[in-house]
């Protein structure tokens, strides 16, 4: 019997994962639809982040609706259970990229930002859902196991996004010419990932899956704003994802600027892979302290594990691509991360602030240099960007106590930063060259920097020493 719910919670644990994977998919393959976008619609830098601002303000107000309906009924997902969350939340976003099709033969951008709202609406709903339900499926102890692993699967997401979904519109760019496709092409892509997202629906609504409920009980008062730690922590996560968002989502365009690289939009995907997928080495790299290791042997590993991840991204462009030479240089800013990676000692505060000032260091940089020093070192702050959101988020809930599951859905709301601050960026753009623009992600960074030493003092006075290991995956 115990073992027949072991195979029954491993089944569920792999089909929600894969969930975790398309998230993370959808979410960075943005990065290759927006200049395709912008081309067909002539838009400006502005309008054309505003898919962003439809993804994300989907988390928003999907986030802010649970909360409001679970202040007011009760938790909904508690009540029903997590299974009848996720299967809803697939069949939403199954809609969303459905509505994909419609939108090509209308040839309207409002309707494509509609489909997008619609897949994030549904993805918040998996956001809410999964991360308790992946806890509640087997031994609590092992749950930060668990979450890491989905954390990681996510990451991969959001690097293989961008080579798949640009194989699927452009073909293989080992062919000597990649071949610019029309709108038309953005059916099939959406279509097929309808239909996958369906049929993970059906799975679990079909199957015989454990459907645990969080036996949590939520607090009524809004206590958890008395906190300082966590009004200050829900800014810190609205400009991490906001940031961690534009830098990617502006890329295209960087990438376009003939100081930067001069490429067109069909040849975009490798860096954008490659942007994303530094948050993958950062993650894969945080996750080494879940495991009980030997110190020496901890050491070894975040060394070579960000170099096994980075080969892992390499080899996905590869197959796309043929020649990825010009990504190696990247290892020199990979071994950067690896320096701050040592230097922060696993502690949340101290990681922020080095994470932080790093990531701003290498923005000045960008700012002030051109070609590869520049790209590259933008794209740096998805390495230096992959672990923070742990950091705030334990930083944020620390010393809550019964108003922590509370203060966990107000930090999570914040994720409607990823709305607001690429168009901003866009804005900018418009007005000073994309390059430039990057100046908003220094402000970014600094802000984050401030928050890694400020929040540690405010913990202190409360008499908080909050020196836990900080480096399990978003």
């Amino acid at each position: 019997m115990e073992q027949q719910k072991s195979v029954s919670n491993n089944s569920a644990l792999a089909t929600i994962i894969s969930v975790f994977f398309f998230w993370g998919f959808v979410a960075a393959s943005n990065g290759v639809l927006i200049p395709m976008l912008k081309k067909h619609f002539t838009l400006s830098q502005f309008e054309s982040q505003l898919v962003d601002t439809a993804f994300f303000l989907a988390y928003g107000v999907g986030s802010i609706i649970y909360f409001l309906i679970s202040r007011t009924f009760g938790d909904p997902f508690n009540k029903y259970g997590m299974k009848k969350g996720l299967v809803l939340g697939l069949i939403i976003s199954a809609i969303g990229a459905l509505l994909f099709i419609p939108a090509v033969s209308m040839n309207q951008y409002m309707f494509f930002l509609v489909g997008l709202f619609v897949i994030a609406f549904g993805f918040s709903l998996l956001q809410i859902v999964a991360n308790p339900f992946v806890i509640n499926l087997g031994d609590p102890a092992k749950g930060s196991f668990r979450l890491n692993l989905a954390g990681s699967i996510n990451s991969l997401g959001t690097s293989l996004g961008p080579v798949i979904f640009g194989f699927a519109l452009f073909g293989s760019a080992r062919s000597e010419a990649v071949v610019d496709i029309g709108i038309d092409a953005l059916k099939t892509p959406f279509l097929i990932l309808s239909i996958v997202l369906l049929a993970l629906a059906a799975f679990l609504a079909y199957s015989k899956l454990p459907s645990p409920k969080n036996e949590e009980v939520q607090e009524k008062s809004m206590g958890a704003l008395q906190y300082p730690q966590l009004v200050l922590g829900m800014v810190a996560i609205f400009i991490y994802v906001g940031v961690e968002v534009a830098v990617g989502s502006n890329l295209g365009a960087l990438l376009e600027d003939k100081s930067i690289k001069g490429i067109d939009h069909t040849q975009i995907a490798k860096y954008i892979s490659l942007y994303w997928g530094s948050l993958m080495i950062g993650r894969w790299t945080g996750s080494i302290s879940v495991f009980n290791f030997s110190e020496m042997t901890k050491k070894i590993l975040n060394v070579v594990v960000p170099f096994i991840a980075f080969a892992v991204v390499l080899f996905f462009n590869y197959i796309r691509e043929g020649d990825v030479s010009d990504l190696l240089i990247y290892s020199v800013w990979i071994v950067l991360f690896i320096i701050a990676n040592f230097l922060a000692q696993e502690k949340p505060s101290k990681t922020l602030i080095l994470f932080g000032l790093s990531a701003t260091i290498m923005m000045i940089v960008g700012l002030f240099t051109s070609g590869d020093i520049a790209l590259y070192s933008f794209m740096s702050a998805g390495l230096f960007c992959s672990v923070m959101w742990p950091c705030i988020f334990n930083l944020a809930i620390a010393g809550l106590g019964k108003y922590t599951t509370q203060g966990s859905s107000l930090l999570i709301m914040m994720i409607i930063g990823g709305a607001i601050i690429p168009p901003l960026q866009g804005k900018l753009s418009d007005s000073i060259g994309i390059q430039q623009s990057y100046w908003v992600a220094v402000v970014c960074f600094l802000f984050l920097a401030w928050y890694g030493y400020y929040v540690k003092q405010i913990l202190q006075k409360q008499g908080i020493d909050y020196d836990n290991k900080s480096t399990s995956s978003h």
